[in-house]
């Protein structure tokens, strides 16, 4: 008997915590921190491995709040899609109190950690939890540029980083904003293709003039070749003390060009294939430009 309460516990534990882990979206959170750690290297000659591990953990609650807050709003819609109706709150897995006492939980601890570091740090955490849920959210289901607007949190924590490192937020952390916003439009419209059909059954509009055409690839294509400028432009040093020598600048060129190869690809065929090849590419890209854009940092 005590061996079956033992194991049921066990069950329930586990479930508990794979629930936590889709309600905060864990893998999208260590990917936001992945960024804010890039963006704090790239500002400091000397780590500070506390400050280090304060924006990472105060960066992980803030993620994860916007997350839990993002699929409290969207608990009905996300019954209603393939890729969501598991997650714990469509299931009533978890209640929706539950999931709100994370969420809270998880602000007041990720813009907590973040004013230990500084208060602009603090500041733009705060904001970025804002918007992604109380703008972008909302407006996912009213307007295509809804994606223009979920841009902005998702570019706040590249420059998350300089800010913390600086307490500062000049033309350097204005620059990685701009390389991590830019960046967004190619990607996310690379996922909005593949799920299209989905978010149209969800009511959300998330390609440009909500249509699954040439035009929609044209857009990505705009927006690659933007991202491909703005992420080789520190080679001019004109951004500060955040500059990049010309064969960084060739390397990270290289690597946009793969992604507007694919890109090309898609407006040729409109397939779902090159669509995923994309997104894929898209994903390699903002983490190798990263890692690339540390490397280079030290080698100064």
């Amino acid at each position: 008997m005590n061996s079956i309460v033992i194991s049921e516990t066990k069950i329930s534990m586990n479930t508990l915590f794979t629930d936590l882990k889709q309600l905060t979206k864990v893998g999208l959170s260590l990917s936001v921190v992945f960024s804010s750690v890039a963006g704090y290297l790239l500002a400091v000659d000397i780590i500070n491995y506390a400050t280090l591990l304060l924006l990472a953990l105060g960066g992980f609650f803030m993620v994860g709040a916007s997350n839990a807050f993002n699929q409290i709003i969207e608990k009905e819609t996300d019954a209603i899609m393939l890729r969501t109706q598991n997650r714990p709150l469509p299931t009533n897995r978890m209640t929706v109190n539950v999931a709100l006492t994370i969420a809270v939980l998880f602000t007041i601890l990720g813009i907590s950690i973040l004013y230990s570091i500084n208060p602009k740090t603090a500041l733009f955490g705060a904001v970025s939890i804002f918007i992604y849920t109380s703008v972008y959210t909302p407006l996912k289901s009213v307007t295509p540029l809804s994606v223009f607007v979920g841009a902005i949190p998702g570019a706040i924590p590249f420059m998350l980083g300089w800010v913390a490192a600086t307490d500062h937020f000049g033309i350097e952390a204005g620059m990685l904003f701009m390389i991590q916003f830019f960046w967004q439009f190619p990607h996310f419209w690379a996922i909005g293709w593949l799920q299209f059909e989905e978010y149209k059954k969800a009511g959300f509009n998330m390609l440009p003039m909500n249509t699954k055409d040439k035009g929609a690839v044209k857009q990505i294509i705009f927006y690659t070749c933007i991202m491909i400028l703005v992420s080789i432009a520190p080679v001019l040093k004109l951004s500060g003390k955040f500059y990049i020598y010309p064969i960084t600048a060739i390397i990270v060129a290289l690597l946009g060009i793969v992604m507007l190869y694919y890109a090309l690809q898609l407006h040729k065929s409109e397939k779902n294939a090159d669509a995923r090849k994309l997104m894929l590419s898209s994903v390699l890209y903002i983490t190798a430009v990263q890692i690339i854009y540390v490397v280079d940092k030290f080698l100064h």
